[in-house]
């Protein structure tokens, strides 16, 4: 198997570990807690963002160079733009239609991690070396 296949294999199982930690996370609190699902869907993804940081880390882009003052920021940002994402189109589907919360966010999650990967390997943990203009750089 070639690397490419390695890295979108583990990052599918990575992301789905992280999803399903999100997912159960944002229901529990949602129906044991009573919590309202924009408030329990930020808790899930906190839950879930280091299950994808340190999964991805290892697994997904094992043969990354990056160090994790660049990677953790990087990820974070993406990860973060990716919940903004979610939370708006997760609002906007429970809003506009009558699907349950499990199906919705099922949908969400599912949508969001296409271009959490393309970020991912394009960004966080590219391969290539950084330039001297990267603003993420700690040397600067």
């Amino acid at each position: 198997m070639r690397r490419a296949d390695h890295s979108i294999g583990w990052f599918l199982a990575i992301g789905g570990a992280a999803g399903l930690v999100h997912y159960v996370v944002t229901l529990g609190l949602n129906a044991f807690a009573s919590l309202r699902p924009g408030p329990a869907n930020l808790i899930g993804f906190l839950c879930a963002f280091p299950v994808s940081y340190f999964g991805h880390r290892a697994l997904s882009f094992a043969a990354t160079e990056v160090p994790h003052q660049r990677a953790l920021p990087r990820l974070f940002a993406v990860s973060g733009l990716a919940f903004i994402g979610n939370q708006v189109l997760l609002l906007t589907l429970l809003k506009v239609t009558s699907l349950p919360l499990y199906i919705a966010l099922a949908i969400v999650l599912l949508v969001v991690s296409v271009s959490t990967f393309l970020l991912s390997r394009g960004w966080v943990f590219a391969r290539h070396a950084a330039t001297r203009h990267d603003s993420t750089d700690p040397e600067r």
